[in-house]
């Protein structure tokens, strides 16, 4: 038995980040809330609600801003000088190149690897 997905309308752009050598602030709370709203509004997205967990003791912040349009998402490493960021935002008009920039101001990391791939909606068909 095979799955066949048809094509599917373009609903939304979802990219992955992969943030490298960034600054000491990958451990400040308050920094990540700040960015996470910063960049939701650079994106033209509206917040509902972000909700954060600081691991304490130099290990980092995971984070999520949950929008009406999807979702911006951080997870933080600062013994590596890293964070993994996930932004899905659903239509066509939203800037997520705009909301990544605000994480590199923030982070000052020396290198972004960035995948962006199209999402959508559609029926999945199986033979």
């Amino acid at each position: 038995m095979t799955n066949v997905i048809p094509a599917q309308p373009y609903d939304g752009r979802h990219v992955l980040a992969d943030l490298h050598g960034c600054s000491a602030a990958l451990d400040d709370i308050e920094l990540i809330e700040g960015a996470l709203r910063g960049a939701a509004d650079a994106a033209g997205a509206t917040v509902l609600d972000v909700r954060l967990h600081h691991f304490g003791g130099g290990q980092g912040v995971t984070g999520v801003a949950l929008l009406a349009e999807s979702h911006i998402s951080i997870h933080s490493w600062p013994e590596h000088g890293y964070a993994a960021l996930d932004f899905f935002l659903c239509g066509r008009k939203h800037d997520i190149d705009a909301a990544l920039a605000v994480f590199i101001e923030a982070l000052e990391p020396e290198r972004v690897r960035a995948n962006s791939i199209e999402r959508g909606y559609g029926t999945v068909e199986a033979n």
